[in-house]
């Protein structure tokens, strides 16, 4: 295993692209073990203790700051991102020198006695290229050294590089379900490892979206849409007005005290409370000292989140902000299913592109790289709505959202009243589609134009 010296000193540069670890122990909450039981919707990891994930985050070395409950949700805000909690499914996103996977052995751990969870159905493994890769430790030192981990712990995983190789690209693990999956972290026989950059892209079809879920009421949603949807928009070389914000102007001495007031505050401010409709959104926010900023939000996409688990209605967004000039960064992440076409009431859940243009002009960076992941049954025979797929679609709202001027302002969109126009200031620089099985990948990379 790579060297576990221990980390730089934190007055260097910090790193903030994220490592994201998303493991899946069932395909849905209505199949863990305990499912039919449950009264409140703590059933399956959400019954794991709270001091049994601190133990575990120990090992990745970051530390819960606050958490909020949801109906189907736990979402802790961590010193170092976040850790989603549901039923059958966990997320851990870590951004700094932190060590992810070595939280995995633990994890499947946990999963199995203290949820009844024994076996991982799927999981995935993400982060974008480090912009300071000498900066990290253990496994995470490169590219290489995380597939061989994953691959012990994971027969038949696949590991990807998506983009340029020289320049913006994405990278990606991913487990399959099927008798052949680990359960229980037994080694396995390594998988062949691919040099960069030798994975050519795939023409995709259709996966099925949930935009139907999304326009007009959510309650009417049919129940056979997808069942996993994530975007992320990964921005660097924020511009000066993006990143002021983000340096705390309270005492140093009350930083800490007042940290989750000031999060809010500065949410409301810039317009991060405003980029879902008020009344389905709960927003966990935290201030850094002396700059930085993390929140969670849980979005009730459905009045009737949490009465059935086969049934899902609650998802997430999380942002997390690196401003110092020379390395800034934005993240932002959501699961909740988007339309593709706008809607007109300001209580509706935003299209894909109305989301991307808010989010955009909070921090109005230079460069940025956009992902969205989505299920389906059968690629192969994946609907497609008026000719075009899904990740075509997803393309198609990349682009008209940041190369084209709005025509209009956001309805009660504040973020836009700060200058509306800057999302249509780029030029895209990649696109690639990508088909895997059971899931579409949409990949596009944006930079401003020069003026």
């Amino acid at each position: 295993m790579a060297d576990l010296a221990p980390p730089p000193a934190p007055s260097g540069p910090f790193e903030g692209p994220e490592k994201l670890l998303e493991i899946w122990f069932a395909p849905s909450a209505a199949d863990c073990p305990d499912a039919a039981s449950s009264t409140d919707g703590k059933f399956g990891l959400r019954r794991v203790p709270r001091p049994v994930w601190e133990e575990m985050l120990d090992i990745v070395k970051c530390k819960i700051l606050s958490a909020v409950e949801g109906t189907e949700t736990d979402a802790y805000l961590l010193s170092e991102s976040s850790f989603f909690v549901s039923p059958h499914r966990l997320i851990l996103k870590t951004c700094g020198t932190t060590l992810n996977l070595l939280g995995v052995p633990r994890i499947l751990e946990i999963a199995r006695d203290h949820a009844g969870l024994p076996s991982v159905y799927r999981l995935f493994y993400s982060r974008k290229a480090f912009m300071f890769p000498e900066r990290q430790i253990g496994p995470h030192r490169e590219w290489k050294a995380e597939i061989e981990f994953l691959d012990n712990l994971f027969p038949n995983g696949s590991a990807y590089t998506v983009g340029k190789v020289n320049g913006d690209h994405w990278l990606l693990y991913l487990t399959s379900p099927g008798d052949s999956s680990s359960h229980n972290g037994d080694t396995a026989p390594n998988s062949p490892i691919v040099p960069h950059g030798t994975y050519p892209p795939i023409p995709s079809t259709s996966a099925t979206t949930e935009s139907s879920a999304m326009n007009g009421d959510a309650g009417d949603a049919d129940d056979t849409i997808a069942s996993d949807y994530t975007i992320e928009i990964l921005m660097t070389n924020l511009s000066p007005e993006g990143r002021a914000p983000f340096f705390n102007k309270t005492p140093p001495e009350d930083a800490d005290a007042t940290a989750g007031a000031d999060g809010m505050a500065l949410s409301s401010e810039i317009g991060i409370s405003n980029l879902f409709p008020e009344h389905i959104t709960t927003l966990d926010a935290y201030s850094f000292s002396p700059c930085g900023y993390s929140c969670n939000a849980l979005l009730k996409w459905r009045p009737d989140a949490g009465r059935n688990p086969s049934r899902p209605g609650e998802g997430y967004y999380t942002i997390h902000v690196t401003p110092e000039e020379g390395w800034s960064y934005a993240s932002f992440e959501c699961n909740v299913p988007l339309p593709t076409s706008s809607t007109d009431k300001p209580t509706s859940v935003p299209d894909l592109k109305t989301l991307i243009r808010r989010v955009v002009d909070i921090f109005r960076p230079g460069r940025l790289t956009l992902t969205l992941f989505i299920s389906s049954k059968d690629n192969d025979a994946a609907e497609e709505e008026e000719g075009e797929s899904a990740v075509e679609a997803a393309q198609r709202a990349f682009k008209s959202a940041l190369t084209l001027p709005p025509k209009r302002l956001d309805r009660g969109d504040d973020a836009g009243e700060r200058g509306g126009a800057f999302a249509g200031l780029y030029k895209r620089t990649d696109k690639i589609n990508y088909e895997f099985g059971g899931y579409d990948l949409a990949f596009a990379s944006f930079e401003l134009r020069s003026s």
